[in-house]
């Protein structure tokens, strides 16, 4: 037997769905930040322990989960409320927590938007880090998410999970992904100063997980980047197979990308106003009034 962990943040329309998905574990820990909806009324109402804990960042939350919220068992599996257990995927960490040889498996999304499984223009099977032995695997953060830290050799699980990204409605997901834009603006800014391409892991990474992560890399490089990635996902991974869902999709995700640019833009561009300015003057307008200005 594993524990499972859920994440939460104001999560009202998944919260019991996704607790009686996990439900096939008898040790479930609620992990919420601080939501302003029924979550935790609702989660409360399930044998299920529930803590709040301010969300500071994804990697942070995780970090602290592990840290502060012991669970019964030496494995455990994460869930965000608008995914699922399936008896199919449980079944298979049963085995697989039985072998010494990994201390964590990946395990694929399905992402099921409008109805429809998007099967092609989300790069499937596209892995995440789920089981692991607790004590083995901590996370830290990138952009608006989070990646894992491993100690130890890892592996993946045949099994999939449902991931129902919009299932709080449109308004909902646009309202996250502008939120998302400004992490992802400012980890952007960090790798095109500090980080490099990783050739090696682009051609012949030895996982999905490191070609993705060489291949996102390689993206923040590229121009017209919101173009090339409609086109990416929508003819070369065979978005248009996915149907109107798909070419809905891949139009999201385009946009995703030209507001995280936008926000780039403005992070590094646009002036920042100085408290010791008179109002309506900038510290940039100080100093080209005092020194003049230069190119």
């Amino acid at each position: 037997m594993f524990s499972i962990y859920i994440l939460t943040y104001n999560e009202e329309l998944d919260i019991s769905a996704c607790i009686e998905s996990a439900m096939l574990s008898d040790d479930i820990i609620v992990v919420d930040s601080c939501s302003s909806d029924r979550t935790v009324e609702i989660a409360s109402r399930y044998p299920v322990r529930v803590v709040q804990h301010a969300f500071e960042s994804h990697g942070r939350q995780r970090t602290w989960m592990l840290e502060s919220l012991p669970p019964k068992h030496e494995w455990v599996y994460i869930l965000e409320a608008d995914e699922r257990m399936t008896p199919e995927l449980f079944a298979e960490c049963e085995q697989a927590i039985k072998s010494s040889e990994y201390i964590g498996y990946y395990v694929a999304e399905r992402v099921i938007f409008m109805n429809r499984w998007i099967r092609y223009s989300t790069q499937y099977p596209r892995y995440q880090m789920r089981l692991f032995r607790h004590g083995k695997v901590w996370f830290t953060d990138y952009g608006h998410t989070e990646r894992e830290v491993c100690e130890g050799a890892t592996s993946f699980l045949k099994e999939t999970y449902p991931h129902y990204t919009c299932s709080k409605g449109l308004s909902r997901w646009i309202e996250k992904h502008n939120r998302y834009s400004t992490d992802e603006a400012k980890e952007t800014l960090y790798q095109l100063s500090n980080g490099k391409i990783e050739w090696r892991d682009l051609f012949f990474g030895k996982s999905e997980v490191a070609r993705r992560r060489a291949l996102k890399d390689l993206s923040l490089r590229l121009p017209a980047r919101p173009v090339l990635r409609f086109l990416y996902m929508y003819f070369l991974l065979g978005g248009c197979l996915d149907g109107r869902a798909g070419l809905a999709w891949c139009t999201l995700q385009a946009f995703y990308e030209y507001l995280i640019l936008l926000k780039a833009w403005e992070m590094k561009y646009l002036p920042t106003p100085s408290l010791d300015a008179p109002v309506g003057v900038s510290k940039d307008s100080n100093q080209k009034e005092g020194l003049g200005a230069r190119d």
